[in-house]
């Protein structure tokens, strides 16, 4: 009897593939959000790179990601109404995590250069949205109260079509009934924007959509008081 061999995923190892897909891969990112404040990047990372990612995404089992909640440390909580995506937090404990997190601090870096945002650092997590899931319109960070400055998401799906839901929707800054865009969680696809100035949602998934999701920070601590991360 036979039995196909379905071939293995390819193990990756630290810093063995390009990263990024162009010779200056920030420099339409930073053009971008320097004029209005936000930024979609098709292809941000090479192909292969973005591909590691994904299988990455897609290997997590359910039982070892968190349901996603609001509110950091001690004010995080679970609202069902809101959101009902998974999550888990991205630590440097895999060669492609590593990588993921040293460009993403090569980024924080080049921002720094030129924007003057005074980025300490960044944190990011595997999102994962099953078939119904959504994020209704939100801001990731009310002024003057949050060190997140700036928002990513990378978009980890192969060929996602029109009638799959799960699009990112961006408001405009000065007027959040209107959006200044709707945009497919296509394969490769980054997102950045500033955290305190536009409302955004995730519209329902009408199938699995995987992500990273992140936050370029400052530091807010402290003598008297510790600024908690994640």
């Amino acid at each position: 009897m036979f039995t196909e061999v379905l071939p293995a995923k390819r193990l990756y190892v630290e810093n063995s593939i390009p990263a990024f897909s162009r010779e200056e891969p920030f420099a339409n990112l930073l053009m971008d959000l320097q004029t209005k404040g936000w930024s979609v990047q098709d292809d941000f990372f090479s192909t292969d790179f973005t591909q590691a990612l994904m299988d990455e995404a897609e290997s997590i089992q359910n039982v070892f990601m968190l349901q996603a909640g609001v509110g950091r440390k001690q004010d995080h909580q679970i609202v069902l109404d809101s959101r009902r995506d998974y999550i888990q937090w991205i630590d440097p404990d895999k060669p492609v995590r590593v990588d993921f997190l040293k460009m993403m601090a090569d980024l924080r870096v080049a921002l720094n250069r030129r924007l003057f945002l005074g980025l300490f650092d960044y944190e990011a997590h595997f999102a994962r949205y099953e078939e119904g899931a959504f994020y209704e319109k939100h801001i990731d960070a009310f002024k003057g109260e949050s060190n997140r400055i700036l928002s990513t998401v990378l978009y980890l799906n192969e060929g996602w079509q029109d009638g799959d839901g799960g699009e990112l929707v961006i408001y405009d800054e000065n007027d959040p009934s209107i959006e200044v865009g709707r945009f497919f969680p296509k394969k490769g696809r980054l997102a950045v924007f500033l955290s305190e100035c536009f409302y955004h949602e995730v519209m329902v998934a009408k199938r699995t959509r995987h992500s990273i999701a992140g936050w370029f920070r400052v530091n807010n601590t402290t003598g008297s008081t510790l600024d908690p991360d994640q």
